[in-house]
Formats: C-alpha cells, sequence, structure tokens
C-alpha cells in the first residue's frame, strides 16, 4: 500500500459516515453534490442531494448504500479484528 492511501485510510471507530463519504469523494475529485446523480445512474432509485445529505447528518445511510457508493468509487468495505 502506498503511503497516500496509508494516510487516508479511515478508522470507522473514529469518523461519522458522513466524513468518510466526503474523503472518499474528495479522493476521486468528486463532491458530495455529485453523489445524487451517481447513485441513480447506478441504482436507478431517485436521490437527491438534500435527501443524501439528511441521511449522512442522520447516520441512516443503509449498509447496502454504502456498499454501492464504494462500487462507484471503486473502494472496498475492510473489517479487521481488533483482537
Amino acid at each position: 500500500m502506498s503511503t497516500i492511501c496509508q494516510i487516508f485510510i479511515i478508522n470507522i471507530m473514529r469518523v461519522q459516515v458522513r466524513e468518510q463519504v466526503k474523503a472518499l469523494l474528495a479522493l476521486r475529485g468528486l463532491k458530495l453534490k455529485d453523489l445524487p446523480a451517481l447513485l441513480k445512474q447506478k441504482t436507478g432509485k431517485d436521490y437527491t442531494e438534500a435527501s443524501l445529505i439528511g441521511k449522512l447528518k442522520r447516520g441512516s445511510l443503509s449498509y447496502n448504500e454504502m456498499l454501492v457508493i464504494c462500487e462507484i468509487l471503486n473502494y472496498e468495505i475492510e473489517f479487521k479484528s481488533l483482537i
């Protein structure tokens, strides 16, 4: 793993989902306002910027939605044992 990737590894225990999504988007040169159109293109479901921001603020983004976001941005979620 390159140094730049190591710097941007996000510890899920310390950072809220909203900030994680924003960081992943920034690494791809995108902004949160770009995400609804990308999600609609991928899933066919209507997303608005307001509805997406609301889900991120409330922490109600589903795991499946996060998987789709990761797929769009070419990332994967990895689980590591803490013991």
